[in-house]
């Protein structure tokens, strides 16, 4: 019976501590309405001292709280700072100061030495005599084939439905395991000029080949970010047959002149501009981001946009030239970590220590293989990079 009783008296301990702490917000509540009724406010205190730290706070509901409420103050007095500077540059007039440029990833990035000038005659004459000149001479209307990967789920069909209806004069046909190798000549003797092919990875797409008939090249990109017409908020009615228009923006290096002359030849020349849809491919930050809308012209200045979708974010693999060959085909250009490391100028740290620690086992790899018999006592990594020390 006491523990009964020792029980029920701690129980109630609990809800009147509950209790007294759910009634303190209310009395705070109605201390500050009686000070604003009586006219006279309180003096306004700091709501974060100096030492202060949320972190310190052992209580999540409390720690999310006080948090929110930092952010609040964050903005109120960067939206202060902004009204202020706003008011100084109007009482300026012609004599305020020009806006800063805010520094950003793309525009403080080391700049690269294979950015080419669209005048250089060398690039010109390359471009003229490849393998998409055809194309650019308009000797050659594009006629796409659109497949997938074995026994493909329906996200992925899905996708290839829709991409159908953005690139014109494209036909999507169902792989019934047979292999590329099989499959391109006869896109070749049907005249077929492109060929794409959407790789899968549980139930999601998750690649994309693209290759050029009848000479190549042949692109691999890791697809990712996919979205499907139904997944897009705000989205637009479905497109219509007319031909898009088509916009390349950042192709500026001799790689991404490639690249962008493949996405280009897809697209017939004529476009049909009473339609207004526009297919996008925007390369930043070696990321190829894809996006398809309807735009109308409000005004003068105005132009307002609708997406229709799909829409997917590429990532470039290789680039092989000649058609899909796998085993003995000759690679242009292929992906490596190591050359990531010292090429991509801004990475965060977590980023460097963990390239940095790729190449150091890569390194002290080759030396336990080859250099097992000399008498060398400093680790190769110390000798390339330096010790931490």
């Amino acid at each position: 019976m006491a523990k009964a009783g020792d029980k029920s008296g701690t129980k109630g301990k609990k809800g009147l501590k509950r209790k007294a702490t759910a009634e303190e917000p209310q009395e705070a509540a109605v201390a500050e309405d009686g000070a604003t009724e009586s006219g006279v406010q309180p003096p306004k205190t700091a709501a974060f001292p100096p030492g202060f730290s949320i972190s310190e706070i052992k209580n999540k509901q409390r720690r999310h709280l006080m948090f929110t409420r930092w952010k609040q103050q964050q903005r109120k007095e960067k939206l202060a700072i902004k009204k202020k500077l706003k008011k100084e540059r109007e009482a300026l007039g012609d004599k305020a100061p020009p806006k800063p440029i805010p520094k950003t990833i793309d525009n403080q990035r080391v700049h690269d030495e294979t950015i080419v000038d669209p005048n250089d005659e060398e690039v010109a004459y390359d471009e003229a005599t490849d393998e998409f000149a055809s194309y650019f001479n308009r000797q050659t209307s594009p006629k796409i084939l659109i497949t997938t990967s074995d026994r493909p789920h329906g996200r992925t069909v899905r996708l290839c439905e829709q991409l159908s209806t953005v690139i014109p004069n494209s036909h999507v046909y169902y792989r019934r395991g047979l292999a590329l190798k099989k499959i391109i000549p006869q896109c070749i003797s049907r005249d077929f000029t492109d060929l794409i092919v959407i790789n899968e990875d549980r139930k999601t797409p998750n690649g994309l080949v693209l290759s050029h008939l009848p000479s190549g090249p042949t692109a691999h990109f890791k697809m990712s970010s996919v979205r499907l017409r139904k997944e897009i908020k705000r989205r637009g009615k479905d497109p219509t047959e007319h031909v898009p228009e088509i916009i390349l923006n950042n192709f500026t290096t001799r790689l991404g002149h490639s690249v962008g002359r493949m996405f280009a030849s897809l697209f017939p020349h004529n476009p049909q501009f009473i339609g207004r849809q526009v297919a996008t491919f925007h390369n930043q930050r070696d990321y190829i981001f894809f996006r398809f809308h309807r735009y109308i012209f409000k005004s003068e200045k105005k132009v307002g946009i609708q997406e229709l979708g799909p829409r997917f974010t590429l990532k470039l693999r290789s680039l092989q030239k000649g058609t899909f060959d796998s085993k003995y085909g000759e690679y242009e250009w292929v992906h490596k970590v190591c050359a990531l490391f010292f090429e991509e100028p801004f990475i965060s740290f977590q980023k460097y220590r963990m390239r940095r620690k790729l190449c150091i086992l890569s390194f002290e790899c080759l030396y336990l293989v080859f250099l097992t018999s000399t008498s060398l006592k400093e680790p190769i990594s110390d000798r390339v990079f330096g010790s931490d020390d």
